[in-house]
């Protein structure tokens, strides 16, 4: 399990690296902040992500990809991160990518999976119903009527749905709210009539919103495969976009980091670099320790994902580790961000307020600290 990057990836890292900073620093964000854009992402930007071939880095070579691996978009995730470079990154590729990979036949996945990596496809995938990350809560429900289903329901806090054209949706096709059986995923066409999507105004920015389903009828062929999804499938789903999801909340916490840093060698008080502070060095001591163990776990869980000898069992404990130390270390570098930039790092001024704001919605995204601790003790028999 390397915890290091090999040079296809150290030269991947250094060209979204490069990217980020000069096509989509945060300045971008602020503009679309200040606009209020309902898509949450520049189109030019992510036209040029695509061209890049971002969207095509986990899907096979045989629907159109590059198979470069979760490795490989982790690396770029984790710069995408530093800059808060909003996309359908993680909404398009990081879900629904991975759910029609993972779950599809191969007529849906030589229809869909093509049109993601040529960037000609958004989607979103609608799983809470709750105002907390609970994948085992699922009411909606999808009714066989002759060689059709009806869905209702309604689903919260679906990310990119705004824009999407397409939503994957789970939904009980058998059994009872709270049964980890008898579930399915639907894809839905986003104008169909009986679909509503609200938009939900993000503190990040993003576009998200809340998905309403009215007496949806879409046939047969819209469920990814063709069988109820296994609790194991879905989760596997899940933990790959928890993984991913903290590589970017990674790539936040250490930019957000090292512009404390160098405010803190550059900011006087009473004629002294307050960097000179015993109190303030023995902090930043504590949010680098705290990074480094972050950036293992991260690179551990995403080195799992190309392994094909991992079970689920190990994967889902690597992804709840990740994340949960990721929500607990994110939170502990934007609140000390802030602080130590002192009052200036509470003024829309300075951009160090965009990581806090960042942060506190990725804490909640795919389940927070709490979630995840507890997923994690599970799974370890306690």
């Amino acid at each position: 399990m390397p915890l290091v990057l090999n040079e296809d990836q150290q030269m991947l890292q250094d060209s979204a690296k490069n990217f980020c900073q000069q096509h989509a620093p945060i300045a971008v964000l602020r503009r679309l902040r200040d606009e209020d854009n309902p898509r949450g992402f520049d189109q030019d930007i992510w036209q040029q992500i695509v061209e890049l071939g971002w969207t095509g880095m986990t899907i096979p070579e045989s629907f159109g990809g590059f198979d470069f691996g979760f490795s490989g978009l982790g690396v770029v995730l984790e710069q995408t991160g530093r800059t808060l470079l909003s996309s359908p990154l993680i909404a398009t590729v990081l879900l629904s990518a991975t759910a029609i990979n993972k779950l599809g036949t191969d007529s849906q996945k030589a229809e869909l999976l093509p049109k993601i990596a040529a960037g000609e496809l958004l989607l979103a995938f609608a799983i809470d119903e709750l105002p907390v990350h609970k994948p085992s809560h699922i009411a909606a429900t999808a009714v066989k009527q002759g060689n059709d289903f009806v869905l209702n329901g309604s689903k919260t806090f679906v990310l990119d749905s705004p824009v999407a054209e397409k939503i994957l949706v789970v939904a009980r096709t058998s059994g009872e709210t709270g049964d980890l059986a008898g579930r399915s995923v639907f894809v839905v066409d986003a104008k169909q009539t009986g679909v509503e999507v609200t938009r939900t105004k993000m503190v990040d920015s993003r576009s998200c919103g809340k998905l309403t389903l009215n007496d949806v009828i879409v046939s047969a062929d819209s469920q990814l495969g063709t069988a109820e999804v296994t609790d194991s499938s879905l989760n596997r789903i899940l933990d790959i976009a928890r993984v991913g999801l903290a590589a970017e909340m990674l790539g936040s916490a250490l930019e957000a980091f090292e512009r404390t840093l160098e405010y803190l060698k550059q900011r006087e008080q009473f004629g002294v670099l307050i960097g000179s502070f015993q109190a303030l060095q023995h902090r930043a001591a504590i949010m680098y320790s705290e990074l480094e163990l972050c950036r293992s776990a991260v690179r551990a869980a995403l080195s799992a994902l190309d392994e094909q000898d991992k079970t689920d069992l190990e994967i889902a404990r690597l992804a709840s580790m990740a994340k949960a130390k990721l929500c607990e270390t994110a939170e502990l570098v934007s609140n000390e961000a802030v602080q130590m930039h002192g009052g200036i790092g509470m003024t829309d001024e300075f951009d160090i307020g965009f990581y806090l704001k960042r942060a506190r919605v990725a804490q909640q995204f795919l389940g927070d600290v709490n979630f995840h601790r507890n997923r994690y003790a599970t799974l370890s028999g306690f």
